[in-house]
């Protein structure tokens, strides 16, 4: 039989056995656009399912990339920079030029400078050992500055292959559509969903008669929340519009729960602000530090939530990490989740994160 693949995730499709990756029955072979069974579902009722590929599969299968010749677009999640910036890239795709492109735009507040955020992810990546020759800041959604960096894309590859490449989730096929969209009209080529890992394969979209635009697979970052979820926590904390700041005025010996996910004690400094910037679905409860442990214990998964009963079944034990901050707006933070501004000076806080989700400090975003 001719190879067939699946035009969702790019995966060669089969028709025999249903436990493995691109089954999809033999009649669906009939059909104009041909999806494997786990885009199908992912389409059409938003139900995700396991893959049988380990998270060196993926990466063997990205690193191909560095024996060939073109563009690379790396992809990140403006919201989770610290998850999304892959530190490993120039390994995975060798001598290729690289640019930068922030999505997820909107989800930022409308106060936040563009010109600033620009000049901080350079700096980002310049201490990850990335070399990238540009900046942008898109809105996949929206599709704002899709445009732009459509142009700056056609300049950059000089005729050459363009290979987007990301982690899992930061919306790569989210963007890929919008360009598309903005070129040939057609909507929905690649299948997107929340769920992490959605391609598994590379896509090749015609860009002219010797190129192409690649899709990769998601590369998984287990630093990043998502990866252990259920698919219903996911959307509270995954922000669909432009997050909303909340603000709290402590004092030391105060706790912040953000859900069961992550908390934040306050420990030593004076009276302040700290101004949590999470998606706007993630409930924030404040307690005393006395009494975190016994909220925690009795209260994780119902008052405290997300987690919700399924999360709660693969979802690491809390690890904690103290930070000693000084010298202005730091923020902490929780990789997939969001972060805490914190405005005092001569300030100890203890961060709480499941284990293997490392929590961060980094100067003021916003």
């Amino acid at each position: 039989m001719e190879k067939i693949q699946c035009q969702g995730c790019g995966v060669v499709i089969q028709t025999t056995d249903k436990e493995k990756i691109g089954y999809t029955p033999p009649s669906a072979l009939e059909k104009e656009t041909v999806l494997c069974q786990r885009c199908f579902r992912l389409k059409h009722y938003n139900e995700t399912q396991d893959v049988p590929m380990t998270d060196d599969d993926f990466l063997k299968m990205v690193s191909s990339i560095s024996d060939s010749k073109g563009l690379i677009v790396h992809i990140i999640d403006i919201f989770d920079v610290n998850g999304s910036l892959i530190k490993s890239l120039p390994r995975i795709t060798g001598d290729n030029p690289i640019i930068l492109v922030g999505n997820k735009l909107d989800l930022l507040p409308k106060s936040t400078s563009e010109n600033k955020l620009i000049q901080w992810l350079k700096k980002e990546a310049k201490e990850a050992g990335i070399k990238v020759q540009d900046v942008f800041l898109i809105s996949s959604m929206k599709k704002t500055g899709i445009d732009e960096l459509k142009q700056k894309i056609e300049d950059y590859r000089n005729g050459k292959d363009v290979y987007i490449v990301g982690t899992t989730n930061v919306g790569k096929s989210t963007f890929i559509n919008a360009l598309i969209k903005e070129s040939t009209g057609y909507s929905d080529v690649i299948t997107t969903s929340y769920f992490p890992g959605t391609t598994l394969g590379f896509i090749q979209i015609p860009l002219d008669e010797h190129s192409s635009l690649i899709d990769t697979p998601g590369i998984v970052n287990k630093q990043q929340m998502a990866h252990y979820l259920s698919p219903e926590d996911l959307k509270i904390i995954t922000p669909r519009k432009e997050i909303k700041s909340r603000v709290y005025q402590l004092n030391n010996q105060q706790t912040l729960f953000f859900g069961g996910l992550a908390r934040l004690d306050f420990i030593k400094g004076e009276r302040q602000s700290f101004i949590c910037y999470f998606s706007n679905e993630l409930e924030i409860h404040r307690t005393k530090v006395e009494k975190a442990d016994a909220l925690y214990e009795k209260h994780n998964g119902e008052l405290l939530s997300p987690p919700n009963e399924d999360s709660l079944k693969i979802l690491p034990p809390l690890t904690q990490h103290s930070f000693k901050l000084s010298g202005g707006k730091t923020d902490i933070v929780f990789p997939g989740l969001g972060w805490v501004t914190v405005t005092g000076d001569e300030t100890t806080v203890i961060a709480y994160s499941p284990k293997d989700v490392a929590v961060s400090v980094r100067n003021s975003l916003i």
